[in-house]
């Protein structure tokens, strides 16, 4: 599998300069959760899971964001399949989704709230979501009904 070879020095040196983070779209959503004066941790290690991390954390309520790009983790609305090394891609790119599903799933185990999004989706929207579930979260910990 990995074997394969970029289908030219083009789409290898393009495929290279892809960020996977501090993308646009987090930045975005991040200034507007610390203009609201909400303050987070930016590539928070997920806990127990090697290598995993959450782009945007609220620790001490346990409220994760994730904002994935659209090529990357398959929006139903952007996402394209390479036709170059096609074979590759679909598996690489289904790797990451079920990557993507353990993730989830781990950190509702372990208590949190997860908040996933795709990077077109409007910040402002998104930053409203995130607040909005991080004061909930903060209301059940006053309460002391969080699990």
């Amino acid at each position: 599998m990995n074997d394969l070879r970029p289908s030219s020095p083009g789409v290898s040196a393009r495929m290279s300069r892809q960020v996977s983070k501090d993308t646009a779209a987090e930045l975005a959503v991040r200034r507007l959760l610390h203009a609201a004066g909400l303050r987070y941790r930016v590539e928070y290690p997920v806990p127990r899971m090697v290598r995993r991390r959450i782009d945007v954390a609220f620790p001490g309520v346990k409220v994760a964001v994730l904002i994935d790009g659209c090529f990357w983790h398959g929006c139903p609305e952007h996402a394209t399949q390479p036709k170059a090394n096609a074979e590759w891609w679909r598996n690489k790119l289904d790797r990451n989704m079920a990557r993507d599903r353990e993730t989830t799933e781990h950190l509702v185990a372990e208590g949190w709230t997860v908040l996933r999004f795709w990077e077109h989706e409007a910040p402002e929207a998104v930053a409203v979501q995130i607040a909005a579930a991080v004061e909930q979260r903060r209301g059940e910990r006053m309460r002391g009904t969080r699990r």
